[in-house]
């Protein structure tokens, strides 16, 4: 046998297969195969996975259900008889939370996920959660956001960009965490975006390619099978809560529970939280938040971002400014006069757009079994924001009147400080 034909028996397989997979990866039919099990929606909808949040194609057949997006970090996975999906399913509400987030995302990446459900958020409702903590003077961790970092989502919002100041911006960010700098070709075409420049053909020809072989692995691995599932977790919860829905009853029981949880410590945190991450440091965590603030950081571009794109959907949103642990803030010397600078600062960007839904539960840190450790609501935390998520999603409100003002993309809003 001569050494072409070996060579062509040994290699001619794994060339057909190559080439197979090219063929799939690159066929627009699977575009066409876009069914997604309700369970699987379900499961996906509180999973908090990585997966779901840098995937396309749950997420979109979930909130064309009856699934409403709840965007945030690592807040929604502090599960409790009171959380916002127990008592949606409980009390069979007309929407669902699809929770989207996770410890270490914040507006960036919050921003990206958007562009995957741009469809799906145009004219509707939304809830977002802003955690006053993602405003440090770094801002977004690039090792949080290279682990949520989606090229899928990348791709789809080059394809879909026209310029603009948001694009540009979203461009110049991206630029600047290593995921934007991955593929050569991609942070060329970023560099262009973010100079105002079009991406040229063959980098919109590139894009092209590598979103459709992105978007037909996400609708071949992504719909059947959610790594994290939270859905036994809810209906646990569920259990304990009484067949219907009575304020003052759920407020008592939420005390009740409150007080059983946090019997191991004076600041009202949770045991399991305090055993597992506190008890052992609390003497060195004294005073160590002196001199931390909020109110000046890259975190407040990423925000406008994220409202920008709330304009262009026109998406009607709730904003919840929560409060931070009162005991925990005052034994760790976190400034009450910054936490107010921050809200104000906060309040003024949005409200000053046209971002007039806000709950600023801000001054309730103080409030019995309110937070279920430093930063994170719980129990009676909960049950009050369900007194404003509720009403929103569920009655007519008045429909938003937006009006972006590019400014606060600038140095000077991210470095004010009045």
């Amino acid at each position: 046998m001569s050494l072409k034909k070996r060579l062509l028996m040994i290699f001619g397989p794994i060339f057909a297969a190559a080439a197979l997979m090219l063929v799939v990866f690159l066929s627009p039919l699977w575009s066409g195969l876009n069914y997604v099990n309700p369970t699987v929606q379900r499961n996906a909808a509180s999973s908090l996975s990585p997966q779901v949040l840098k995937g396309q194609l749950i997420k979109q057949r979930a909130l064309e259900n009856h699934y409403v997006p709840f965007f945030g970090s690592s807040e929604w996975s502090r599960f409790d008889p009171f959380h916002p999906s127990v008592l949606a399913d409980k009390y069979q509400r007309s929407y669902r939370p699809f929770l989207i987030g996770a410890r270490g995302s914040q507006s960036l990446t919050n921003f990206f996920v958007m562009q995957s459900i741009n469809h799906q958020l145009k004219g509707k409702k939304a809830v977002f959660f802003i955690s006053p903590q993602w405003y440090t003077p770094m801002g977004e961790d690039p090792n949080a956001f290279s682990f949520y970092y989606s090229p899928l989502q990348t791709t789809t919002w080059i394809e879909a960009e026209t310029g603009t100041k948001m694009d540009r911006y979203a461009a110049y960010r991206l630029l600047q965490m290593p995921s934007g700098n991955s593929d050569k070709i991609i942070s060329a075409t970023l560099a262009r975006i973010a100079a105002g420049l079009k991406p040229t053909s063959f980098q919109y020809f590139y894009v092209g390619v590598r979103h459709r072989i992105l978007l037909n692995e996400d609708q071949i691995y992504s719909r059947y099978r959610i790594p994290f599932n939270n859905a036994q977790t809810i209906d646990k919860n569920m259990k304990q809560l009484p067949s219907h829905y009575n304020y003052q009853q759920l407020n008592q029981l939420a005390g009740k529970i409150g007080k059983q949880q946090t019997t191991s410590n004076n600041f009202g945190i949770s045991n399991r939280f305090w055993n597992r991450r506190l008890k052992r440091h609390v003497n060195q965590l004294k005073d160590f938040q002196a001199g931390q603030s909020y109110v000046k950081s890259p975190e407040y571009g990423d925000f406008e971002l994220v409202l920008s794109q709330f304009a262009k959907d026109h998406t009607n949103v709730l904003f919840i400014i929560p409060p931070v642990n009162k005991k925990w803030q005052q034994y760790t010397g976190l400034s009450q006069t910054m936490l107010k600078q921050f809200d104000q600062k906060i309040r003024y960007q949005l409200q000053s757009q046209g971002f007039n839904h806000i709950a600023d539960l801000s001054k309730d840190g103080d409030v019995p079994y309110f937070m279920t450790d430093t930063i994170h609501p719980g129990w009676r935390g909960w049950l009050k924001i369900d007194r404003a998520v509720d009403p929103f999603l569920t009655k007519q409100v008045n429909p938003p009147h937006y009006h972006i003002d590019n400014r606060f993309y600038s140095k000077n809003w991210e470095q004010y400080y009045d």
